[in-house]
């Protein structure tokens, strides 16, 4: 079963230092996380996410590094995720092995169907909602785009972009397997709680 949610890790967004915040949502049930570090050097992001990697494992949370297959590789990460500027997802799977996670992102169905038809282990399709979490987001999508997303792919599909606790409902009644959460989860005043919010209507 594709975790219900994913939470990703953001130092621009996050109040709490990413290793504090990683161990509260760990202990609230939170099983799938990535590192997003758009602005980090390549040592800061490996620094941050090879002690995340040992704070996460033990706990039996897996762990994804956005963008750096390399780096996934170096620190024995669970995963990498990459973006349509990045290396291709085979490329980036071949950086990184076979026994790890390669996550690709989408943002219209000819994107999707290529998607599919690689070796990636899930896809991620958004953004559903406006966002203000990248500097140049693509075009929002919507809801009924994650339904035609549902109908082309067996893949767990994972919706991002400006979902919150009000549409996550929605979100998943659509077709997601997964909801991507960053400002909603980080930047709220008790994460925990928030994280512990989501699974319960991933639940329902």
């Amino acid at each position: 079963m594709f975790p219900a949610l994913y939470a990703i890790l953001d130092p621009d967004i996050s109040p709490a230092r990413l290793p504090v915040l990683a161990a509260t949502l760990a202990d609230a049930g939170v099983q799938l996380m990535q590192l997003r570090d758009k602005r980090g050097s390549a040592a800061g992001i490996y620094s941050q996410a090879k002690e995340l990697q040992a704070l996460l494992s033990p706990r039996g949370v897996r762990f994804i590094v956005n963008d750096r297959p390399d780096i996934a590789a170096m620190i024995g990460a669970d995963g990498v995720h990459v973006g349509q500027e990045d290396l291709p997802p085979e490329e980036a799977r071949r950086i990184c092995g076979a026994s790890r996670w390669v996550g690709v992102s989408t943002h219209n169905l000819e994107q999707l169907r290529e998607a599919n038809l690689t070796s990636v282990d899930y896809i991620a399709v958004g953004p559903i909602f406006p966002t203000g979490t990248k500097e140049n987001p693509d075009p929002v999508v919507g809801i009924e785009f994650l339904r035609a997303a549902r109908q082309l792919t067996r893949k767990p599909l994972v919706a991002i972009g400006g979902i919150t606790i009000e549409s996550a409902a929605d979100v998943f009644g659509a077709g997601a397997d997964s909801v991507a959460i960053i400002r909603d989860l980080l930047a709220a005043p008790d994460p925990a709680s928030r994280a512990k919010e989501y699974l319960a209507i991933s639940e329902r």
